[in-house]
């Protein structure tokens, strides 16, 4: 750790160590507070927004931020959507085909909306149309990465001179609402309509009380981390093909789709190193993608410096608050009822509004904080990830591109 030009830098290991930190702290918290866990905010929610006060309180009292090295954050990220995809069952895609056609038609046209929202507030605030863009797709449901990406080009050619400033905060606050909104209305709706899981599965993320009682074996657990590397090379080695042939992927989405591959496409009886079947949906693999995207969201939310949003707060609550508003409206009378008004339904709700104004480990978070508390959803963690990690950017290049020609 060092200090320089006043930012306090903080190394890769002192990240993820502060990130656990930090993860435990939302766990004491939420068990200690009981309207945290009614409404299923995630853990590491509760603690990285915790954490980021804190640090952006520092900054008022000392003058010195606080940046992380946030490399290995992003490690995580792939260990958590490999595990999605070891869970992953050709009987569920199949069975997830129709909503995820359905959710898919759904988030595009959501999107076409969003950027329309934040194109109207802005105009009430006498900004131009690009403003509201940024305020929409750009970087609620393009997150940080998008805006930092098309910032630049917001800057050069349409004159928005503090592009990347609107854009980094509206994706930050849009991150802390989409974390905090999908279990809250999960629960309404599952509380409304009474709903319930088909039947009772272990969660794909997290583990329950019972077996957290029982105990895991190390060797399940070193099994478990075994098949998520082998899942990652198979992961990374795809990628580069795809590059090779011009179409570039996060790794984390070709992980994912590595792990649907290798667990539905060997047989499970196939001798193993291990002398173990191949460790889909086991307490251990739920365990380690319960950890890793607790960690990844601790340390992306903790990460957030408050302080260099406070001068674009006033215009970009607005865009929010509508956005917030538009979000809540389509997943009440539109996502719940199209996905089938079942159990299902409200679980992907969750997920929808996670991703709708967040990202994509968001809407995991809040699905798994739902699953957890009321039951497994096995379809929910195939068709969300496909949307939101997938298809929503190719989606979101084009619409951009032709909002920027058109508006």
């Amino acid at each position: 750790m060092n200090i320089e030009n006043g930012i306090l830098q903080i190394e890769p290991f002192m990240t993820v160590t502060i990130g656990i930190v930090v993860l435990f702290v939302g766990k004491r918290l939420n068990n200690a507070i009981p309207a945290l866990r009614e409404f299923s905010i995630p853990e590491p929610v509760t603690g990285g927004i915790l954490f980021s006060v804190l640090f952006a309180l520092i900054y008022l009292i000392t003058g010195v931020g606080v940046e992380f090295e946030l490399t290995a954050r992003d490690v995580l990220l792939i260990y958590f959507f490999t595990t999605i995809g070891i869970n992953a069952s050709f009987k569920d895609l199949l069975s997830g085909g129709k909503p995820l056609v359905i959710l898919l038609a759904i988030t595009i046209a959501y999107m076409f909306l969003q950027n329309l929202t934040g194109i109207t507030v802005a105009g009430l605030f006498d900004q131009p149309s690009t403003v509201g863009m940024i305020g929409g797709t750009v970087s609620l449901i393009g997150g940080h990465g998008t805006a930092i990406a098309w910032a630049p080009r917001f800057a050069e050619e349409y004159g928005v001179a503090n592009a990347m400033e609107i854009g980094i905060a509206s994706a930050t606050f849009g991150l802390i609402l989409a974390s905090s909104m999908g279990g809250p209305i999960a629960k309404f709706l599952i509380s409304r309509y009474k709903l319930q899981p088909e039947k009772i599965d272990p969660p794909d993320v997290g583990v329950t009380k019972e077996q957290g009682k029982v105990g895991i074996g190390h060797l399940d657990f070193l099994d478990a981390v075994l098949a998520i590397h082998i899942c990652i090379i198979v992961g990374l080695l795809l990628n580069q093909g795809l590059a090779e042939l011009g179409l570039k992927l996060p790794d984390f989405v070709t992980c994912l789709f590595a792990g649907i591959l290798i667990t539905n496409l060997i047989p499970k009886n196939f001798p193993r190193l291990t002398g173990t079947a191949w460790p889909s949906r086991t307490p251990a693999m739920a365990l380690l993608a319960d950890i890793s995207l607790g960690t990844f969201l601790a340390m992306s939310l903790m990460s957030m410096q408050l302080w260099t949003l406070a001068d674009l707060a006033g215009p970009i609550f607005a865009i929010l608050a509508a956005q917030v508003a538009v979000a809540v409206l389509v997943i009440l009378f539109v996502v719940f009822p199209a996905m089938g008004r079942d159990y299902n339904a409200a679980v992907v709700s969750a997920g929808f509004a996670g991703y709708s104004m967040g990202a994509t480990p968001t809407a995991m978070a809040n699905m798994s904080a739902v699953t957890q508390r009321y039951g497994a959803s096995h379809m929910a963690f195939i068709i969300v990830p496909l949307v939101g990690a997938f298809f929503i950017d190719l989606v979101n290049a084009v619409m951009i591109q032709f909002f920027l020609q058109n508006f």
